[in-house]
């Protein structure tokens, strides 16, 4: 092999090595990124969003003493909820005492990144119909990572400022495709319920890394009870 061949292999494989170290900070960086930083951001997002709510709700005059929606109240007179805006904070006792995420209206990727997002036109919360619920498992904070442990009976606690909303969960999580958009109708198909009702539906990606499916959990309004009234039982166990 000749002196400018051997140059010529030596800067190959040194160009090789700087390539390779390259690529390899690249992929380790994203890696932190995806795992770490998306969740240090959507952690802040959705405490930012929670305290805002609670101020708007300090702020806010005292509701008339009409049924709580979900007990005869009639949705027909409220203002829509804004796209991308918070509106409730959901709690899940089975994920932890002290999980606590926001529910935002919309399911845009923008939206998800600082909460839980509200399928456009499905019900309110304790509405007749379908509340209809969609979360990241993995990333931005893994507000349904603990999705699979839902269990028959765990409790589904949310708060729009006026009322505490009760769901109870009917049956172990359902794998379905992305494509299965009954899943949140009115009257979910492949769900427990026959009729209508006031139901909640939560979709999250299946497996827990990926999204090539989608794992679906059903419940039904169990109880409301007015925020001045303290908090459900639920959340006090």
């Amino acid at each position: 092999m000749s002196v400018r061949t051997a140059r010529a292999v030596r800067l190959v494989i040194r160009t090789f090595s700087e390539l390779s170290v390259t690529v390899g900070t690249v992929i380790v960086l994203f890696v932190v990124h995806v795992l770490f930083w998306t969740g240090v951001e959507a952690d802040r997002a959705m405490a930012s969003e929670i305290d805002r709510l609670q101020e708007q709700w300090s702020q806010a005059p005292a509701p008339d003493a009409k049924p709580a929606e979900g007990e005869g109240g009639s949705a027909s007179a409220k203002e829509p909820y804004e796209d991308g805006e918070s509106f409730a904070v959901m709690h899940i006792p089975r994920f932890g005492s002290g999980w606590a995420k926001p529910v935002l209206e919309g399911t845009a990727a923008g939206t998800l990144k600082k909460g839980l997002g509200h399928y456009a036109r499905t019900a309110r919360p304790g509405e007749r119909g379908n509340f209809a619920v969609a979360g990241h498992r993995r990333t931005y904070g893994d507000p349904f990572k603990d999705f699979p442990k839902l269990r028959p009976g765990d409790a589904v606690v949310l708060n729009d400022g006026t009322t505490w909303f009760t769901y109870r969960i009917d049956r172990k999580p359902y794998r379905t495709l992305p494509s299965d958009t009954a899943v949140i109708d009115p009257v979910p198909e492949r769900s427990p319920y026959g009729g209508p009702g006031r139901y909640l539906t939560l979709t999250t990606c299946e497996p827990e890394w990926g999204h090539s499916h989608r794992l679906i959990a059903w419940a039904h309004l169990d109880s409301t009870r007015p925020v001045d009234q303290g908090k459900p039982d639920a959340l006090r166990s």
